[in-house]
């Protein structure tokens, strides 16, 4: 398999955060779900492949290509939507379009008409009257006008309503359809992965956590109830949370088979996405 992204060892400072020793792929035909906390240096992460900031040091390759030698090439090739949207207010969408097309080779007007029309949007209406899921649209509809190979979503869904966010996901999935296509989708509403990421990237306070795949990860990864009882020095290190009160235990583990041999009588219970990166995140309880 090829990769549309390989990060190694990137680092970027500032004065209360930085991101250090990150390194990370994005293969292609694959959804990959970049989760972690507000702060946890998502954003800045993307930031600095795209090049919007200096790094301080690092490899930043493009299908095998480097970032600093062919970002013209490399940037001709991927659709950003941002969560600001880093649109000008003043401007109708038209007016919008006409000055990021020619940035781009393969532009295409009738594939924006395309676009515009199924997401319901009117080209003459000015930015500053849309909603932001009218945002989140329009930024996806310039998106996936000229022919990307690489979708790089940085919190598209903060602050929709659950149907916009659902037909965004659906959107998603039509785009990697088609061979060769690729999605880096950033996000702290991590339920809406359950159902369209391939892998999963979780970063912590500009450090990563985890890179897995997503089916492999939530079939490792179980919830665990049971009597107090029963739990014992040796089952509570395999735990990554646990929670024990007057009625019994529960927590999560990635050793669900073993705690069961040891816990005969306890339960397992699927784990979701949320409750696996707030575990490795928020550590014992």
């Amino acid at each position: 398999m090829n990769n549309a992204i390989e990060v190694v060892g990137l680092n970027k400072t500032y004065a209360n955060f930085g991101l250090e020793n990150v390194s990370f792929i994005v293969p292609e035909n694959c959804i990959t779900g970049f989760i972690g906390a507000n702060g946890a240096g998502k954003s800045t992460t993307i930031k600095s492949i795209l090049r919007l900031v200096n790094i301080g040091g690092g490899s930043i390759k493009f299908w095998g290509m480097d970032m600093e030698k062919h970002e013209r090439e490399i940037k001709d090739r991927i659709g950003v939507v941002l969560d600001d949207g880093a649109f000008y207010e003043h401007l109708t969408m038209a007016q919008m379009k006409s000055i990021i097309a020619p940035a781009y080779s393969n532009w295409s007007d009738a594939e924006f008409s395309t676009n515009m029309e199924r997401f319901a949007l009117d080209p003459k209406q000015k930015i500053s009257t849309l909603s932001k899921g009218m945002k989140a649209k329009f930024a996806l509809a310039l998106a996936l006008s000229h022919n990307a190979d690489l979708l790089i979503m940085d919190e598209p869904t903060s602050g929709l309503d659950p149907v916009v966010r659902r037909e965004l996901m659906n959107i998603i999935i039509d785009f990697v359809r088609n061979d060769g296509k690729s999605v880096l989708f950033s996000t702290h509403i991590v339920s809406d992965l359950e159902r369209v990421a391939d892998m999963l990237l979780l970063i912590d306070k500009g450090k990563i956590v985890f890179e897995e795949d997503k089916d492999a990860l939530l079939d490792k990864h179980k919830i665990v109830k049971g009597r107090n009882d029963e739990l014992t020095e040796e089952s509570r290190k395999l735990f990554l949370t646990l929670n024990e009160t007057a009625f019994g235990f529960e927590g999560l583990s990635a050793n669900a088979e073993q705690l069961k041999k040891m816990l005969p009588s306890s339960i397992t219970e699927r784990a979701s996405i949320e409750d696996i990166m707030l575990a490795y995140i928020g550590g014992k309880k």
